[in-house]
């Protein structure tokens, strides 16, 4: 059988063929990519010169490219438009890559070559010193100094969990895709613009049903709870979204216990005290005790300012005949009321001059503007979906920096959020520079018959985002795969994508893209002065919401999980500090919470405020200069985007800002000092 997953890519740029890859040669593929990962690897244990750069760290680095090539095919299509039978096979596939992972990591005779490597690394270069002892590393902390039966204890652990993660997807897709809100009474919908009644009739239409449909997509969620007058009926929203795979058919609470546990296990066989120790140890925080300090800074701050803040929707609401008391489906709709009366400003009317083409437009002119990039719409390339589009990046000077897929409205078949993800990494070998394919998949109001899509500021700010990690990867000049592009900490990782959102609040900046659709008029003044003084509206709230996950995360990872019963009264007992009203029975985040279970960020969603710190006091530097300075941008660049993994980032930190960041920097922008 011929099998695309398997042969060299004829397109150009060997980009991935979509349209011949189909359910059936992913099992084939992977299993011929096993079967050549493990002669590599046999090939560098029976070499019996002495273990060097080359022939150790190098070979095993290369040993695995198409076993990597084939599941970053599949895992990224399983997220971005994975059918029952994609998820399915999950079962099959990630048992069989752990078992490979766990049969080289744990080979003595291999894990001997590198810590000949390691011990003797002093004359390396830069790169490969980093490489070498990246790999040392990996090997310790993944059991290769274990006796043979903690090895076992430890084999068994990574193969359970191989399992239990892509089966917590697949629930909190299918519990989320398991609810609509079907609408015929035209009064229920008092309040919604005409946007969300659009979106709501076509996804009606979409399910051949009279009347409107509103799901638990986040343009449909996000509207309807912002909007709908009905407070029974953003009640039904919020329970609906907030007990997502919280008991019923397809309950998760069983897994958030397997897998914390299991996690924890697995760190205790390491050594380490926790997960959150394990994790901590490769992340800028380092430690637990350093990801708590700064959670409860934050909190001691913006504490008292969120209480405020909810006690003044609080008394609005009474004020304006909503009654007494708030519950939390009232507060999205009664703070936009607030908001709207405070500012006389509804963020709606933002709407028409975020067309998503002009978005799409926006980012590649701040790219072009920044970083001297191009980008042109490519229509002979296939795709794996017909929303999907993918667009040649070159330089002013027209050398080819990579491909970049945007894949933007939601489906069936996607998980919910936005990520930025990439099929090919870059590399150089041979004086090939080898450039990155990256994607951004986002799930952004839809286009209807009438109307194209029209996207809210949180969903340009999302857009800005993710453009920022797929500038990250473009823009890698690293020698060895398995340092460029993204390939840094998780608590930096977010820095080169929360930098690029300061920008949308810019007048400058806005002007390069927030034309109405229909008349092509700028948007007015008055508008961007509107955005910049409602920016830090609720924003103590904001600060408390983004704590709390932080720690939902370490209440399952920073301490021994293994004896919780109750996954609800736990997350309610360790988050009880930040909580600004009192939990509703019945919900929780923890069984819906796929950064965290089926993501990479266990032990590590703090990362997005430690980034945020980051970015505010980067971003200075750039208000300071010009934000289109290219004095900056080029230091930007050359310090941060281009280098990957191969420094610490607050090396590389320092390279660019001088010294380590202001702590201040993000309460200064937030005005909570």
């Amino acid at each position: 059988m011929t099998n695309p997953l398997i042969q060299k890519s004829p397109l150009e740029f060997e980009a991935v063929p979509f349209d011949k890859i189909k359910i059936d040669h992913y099992m084939p593929a992977l299993d011929a990519s096993l079967e050549e990962a493990r002669a590599n690897i046999a090939a560098i244990k029976s070499n019996t010169d002495t273990p060097t750069f080359e022939n150790t760290i190098k070979a095993f680095q290369d040993a695995g490219d198409s076993i990597d090539y084939v599941s970053t095919v599949y895992f990224n299509l399983k997220a971005a438009d994975g059918d029952e039978t994609m998820h399915s096979l999950a079962k099959e596939i990630m048992p069989k890559i752990v078992s490979f992972e766990s049969d080289t990591t744990l080979d003595p005779e291999i894990f001997k070559r590198v810590k000949h490597v390691y011990d003797n690394r002093s004359d390396l270069e830069a790169e490969a010193k980093i490489l070498t002892e990246k790999t040392y590393l990996g090997f310790k902390r993944n059991g290769a100094e274990l006796t043979e039966e903690h090895k076992r204890d430890l084999r068994k652990i990574d193969e359970e969990l191989s399992t239990l993660s892509p089966k917590f997807s697949e629930n909190t897709l299918k519990s989320q895709n398991a609810y609509q809100m079907h609408i015929t009474d035209e009064s229920e919908l008092e309040g919604l613009p005409q946007s969300a009644l659009d979106a709501a009739h076509a996804e009606a239409v979409g399910r051949k049903l009279k009347g409107w449909v509103f799901t638990c997509a986040a343009p449909s969620m996000m509207a309807f709870m912002t909007y709908a007058r009905s407070e029974t009926r953003r009640k039904e929203m919020y329970m609906a979204f907030n007990t997502s795979a919280v008991g019923g058919e397809f309950d998760n609470s069983g897994l958030v216990k397997q897998i914390s546990s299991l996690k924890f296990k697995r760190a205790q066989l390491l050594g380490y005290e926790s997960y959150a120790h394990y994790t901590l140890e490769e992340r800028m925080a380092e430690s637990p005790a350093k990801v708590n300090d700064f959670l409860n800074n934050l909190m001691d701050v913006s504490r008292s300012g969120a209480k405020k803040e909810i006690e003044e929707v609080k008394q609005f609401k009474k004020d304006h005949g909503g009654g007494e008391g708030m519950s939390p489906w009232d507060l999205g709709y009664w703070s936009n009321k607030l908001r709207e009366r405070k500012y006389s400003f509804d963020s709606e009317v933002l709407r028409p001059y975020f067309k998503l083409e002009n978005c799409m437009k926006g980012v590649f002119e701040h790219a072009k503007k920044l970083f001297n990039l191009n980008f042109e719409q490519l229509d002979h390339l296939p795709v794996y979906h017909k929303d999907v589009t993918v667009y040649k990046v070159t330089n002013t000077d027209g050398e080819y920096c990579g491909l970049l897929y945007g894949d933007f409205f939601p489906r069936d078949t996607k998980q919910s959020g936005a990520w930025c993800t990439r099929f090919y990494p870059q590399w150089k070998e041979n004086g090939v520079n080898h450039r990155p394919h990256a994607s951004i998949v986002c799930n952004f109001t839809k286009p209807t018959k009438d109307k194209p899509s029209l996207l809210t500021l949180g969903e340009v700010t999302t857009l800005f985002h993710e453009f920022g990690h797929a500038l990250h990867n473009l823009l890698s000049q690293v020698t060895y795969s398995s340092l460029s592009c993204t390939s840094v900490y998780r608590d930096f990782v977010e820095l080169p994508s929360q930098i690029l959102e300061n920008w949308i609040k810019e007048k400058e900046s806005l002007a390069l893209f927030a034309h109405h659709y229909e008349t092509d008029a700028l948007i007015p003044d008055e508008y961007i002065e509107k955005i910049k003084v409602t920016e830090n509206f609720q924003a103590a709230t904001q600060m408390m919401r983004q704590i709390y996950f932080g720690l939902v995360d370490m209440a399952w990872y920073g301490m021994d999980p293994t004896q919780v019963e109750d996954v609800t009264a736990h997350e309610n007992k360790m988050t009880a500090p930040a909580q600004l009203m009192p939990p509703v029975e019945g919900t929780n985040r923890s069984c819906s919470f796929g950064h965290i279970f089926a993501g990479g960020y266990a032990s590590g969603y703090y990362g997005y405020k430690w980034a945020e710190v980051l970015d505010a006091d980067a971003f200075e530097m750039f208000k300071d200069e010009g934000i289109f300075s290219k004095k900056v941008a080029d230091k930007f660049r050359t310090c941060i985007l281009e280098k990957g993994g191969t420094a610490h980032p607050m090396e590389l930190y320092k390279e660019f800002r001088g010294r380590e960041p202001d702590p201040k920097a993000l309460l200064r922008r937030c005005d909570l000092i």
